[in-house]
Parts: C-alpha cells; structure tokens; sequence
C-alpha cells in the first residue's frame, strides 16, 4: 500500500513540477488566456454573423474561415517543431535581453498605473549582484551597503560563483554587476568592463595569546609562526608568499582555505595567524574577537565592479562605486577596460 501511494504522489508532483519553473508558467498562462480568447472569438463572430444574415451557410462561412487555417497548419507546424530542440532555439542571447527589457517595461507600466492612480507601489527595484566566492565576506557587505542606504529601495539578491560562472550570467543579462577581486581576463569572451573600486594593504591577526607571542619584531617573527593561508591559486595567497621571501621569513602553514570567512574562523580559534584586508580591520576585530598583529602595505588587495556597460547607469550600482573609491578606499580610482 505505502508503495502505491509514493507512486502515486510521486506522478502527481512529475505532473505539476513544469509550473514551479517561472518561464514556463508565464508560457503557459499566456497559452491558456490566448486560446480562451480565441474560443470566445469564434462564439462572438457566429452569433454576430446570424444577427447580420439568417442564412445558415454564411453562419457556417465564419467557422470554416475560422478552422480551416488551424487544420492545414497545425500538422505540418507541429512535425516541424518536432524537428529540432526548442530548448536551443527558444531564446538567443538577444532574445534573453529583449525579453529582461520587455520584463521591466511592462513592471514600470503597472507602476505608472498604480502611481496616477494615487497608490503607492512599495516596491523596490531589483539589484542582482555576482560575487566571487574569493572576496571576503566582510568586504562585500561594506561595498553593498550604500545600495541598501540609497534614496530609492532596492531589493539586493546576492549570487556566489565561481568568477568565468559570474562571468557567463552577466553576459546573459542575469546579473547588473559582479564583484570580484581580479579583473575580465585579457581575450576573454564576453565582452565586459572593469571598474577598479580600490585597493587596500592587508592587516595580521590573532588571538591575543598568539599576537601577545608574535608582535615583538614583526615582521621578522613570523618565521616560524603557525599561519593560516588562501589556496596556492588564489591571488593573495601569491602576494602573501612574495611578501614574505622580501622579508625573508616563512612561517609554517597550519592550514589552507578556499573560504575566507571558514578561514577567519580557524583564526579566531587560536589555531594560526591570518591576513585579512586592512579596509575592514575593525570589523575583523569585532566580529571574530581577535587582535591585530602587524601590517602589509605593501600587499594589495584590489576589487572590481564588472559591468557589461562601459558607463554605469544603475543608481545603486553607481552609488557601490562612488562610495567605495571616495569613503571606502579613500580615493577615486578611473575606469578601467580589460
């Protein structure tokens, strides 16, 4: 009996599972409503047809007219579509912009309709923003917040990828901006735009009892020290090991993270030294109730608004930018092209 009924809920929820999807269920409503219309069309033109004549072959004409191009096309038009797989051809890259546009025409439409009808929309615009999963945590939430603090309401949704993932939905029109500590690879493929947001040192923390250890003749004795590092891919990581041979130091490694923020973790656990962007020193501190050890001016982290767009339009992208090079990082930076 229990076998029978997971089979059962499993075929209704198989059933229903198209209509989760957004784009489908917009298709198939418009279907619906369409042949909803045409129904009505053919009742209207019969029933107007038999006021203007009362002979029944004319009623029978309006029919005729009205079915018989569906019955020649509909065979030849549905083996056709069967030739080929719609998933390929439904929408181009052109399309997908097209219809993004056409989205946010007809969302101001009802808008405009709701704000001369006196009524307010309460509705905030959307900012989708790509960030790679290699740019602290604490440095996004300071560069995102003076969308959330702008005049206009904006409804931010975040997205975490890998950077050549970000990449491709940006040029899709997914995304509005993608955040990232590199900038669009020289011979990339997608065409897009690299907007330096600033750069800033890196800061050494620690647990009290490990600064308490280690802060007398720093930078020297962090030889030996047990520290905490990005992977050997990523580009602090590089920066950190060439700064360290300039001093002629090497610490042992303790541990390797991908995540930043697992990486702070570790830190404030007392299990090594880390580094962490001088730009959000005190949030570091604060959140994960550590102790600054020393600094690094000299290695620089260095972060980019990727746009598709060579002049950013966006208000609250525009409001990221000018924040970040005139507050956050202290001076304005120009636009940079890949």
């Amino acid at each position: 009996m229990s076998a029978v009924s997971e089979n059962g809920g499993g075929a209704k929820g198989a059933t229903f599972a198209p209509l989760r999807e957004p784009t489908f269920r917009r298709i198939w409503t418009a279907s619906l409503f369409s042949s909803f219309g045409h129904l009505i069309l053919g009742v209207g033109a019969a029933w107007e047809m038999t006021r203007l004549s009362s002979d029944p072959g004319m009623v029978a004409l309006v029919q005729t007219a009205m079915m018989l191009p569906l019955m020649l096309v509909a065979l030849p038009a549905g083996a056709v579509a069967d030739m080929f797989d719609r998933r390929k051809i439904a929408l181009t890259e052109t399309g997908r912009v097209v219809y993004r546009y056409a989205e946010e025409i007809f969302t101001l439409g009802r808008e405009m309709v709701e704000t001369v009808e006196g009524r307010s929309t309460g509705k905030p615009r959307r900012l989708d923003v790509g960030i790679t999963d290699v740019v602290p945590k604490l440095v996004v939430r300071r560069l995102l917040d003076p969308a959330l603090s702008a005049s206009e309401p904006v409804r931010l949704v975040c997205h975490e990828q890998p950077f050549e993932k970000l990449l491709g939905d940006l040029a899709l029109h997914a995304l509005d901006i993608v955040i990232s500590d590199a900038p669009v690879p020289v011979g990339s493929n997608v065409r897009a735009f690299s907007h330096l947001l600033g750069e800033t040192g890196v800061s050494f923390f620690g647990t009290p009892a490990l600064v308490s250890r280690f802060r007398r003749g720093f930078p020297g004795s962090l030889d030996g020290a047990p520290m905490l590092l990005p992977l050997e891919q990523l580009t602090l990581r590089r920066a950190l090991e060439q700064w360290f041979d300039r001093q002629g130091v090497r610490p042992a490694v303790v541990a390797e993270f991908e995540d930043s923020a697992l990486l702070k973790q570790f830190g404030a656990d007392g299990v090594g030294i880390f580094a962490s962007p001088t730009v959000v020193e005190d949030e570091v501190k604060a959140q994960f109730g550590v102790q600054l050890l020393g600094r690094a001016p000299e290695v620089k982290e260095r972060y980019y608004a990727i746009s598709v767009e060579r002049r950013l339009k966006n208000p609250a992208v525009v409001a990221i930018l000018e924040a970040a090079r005139h507050e956050m990082f202290g001076r304005p930076a120009p636009h940079r092209r890949p």
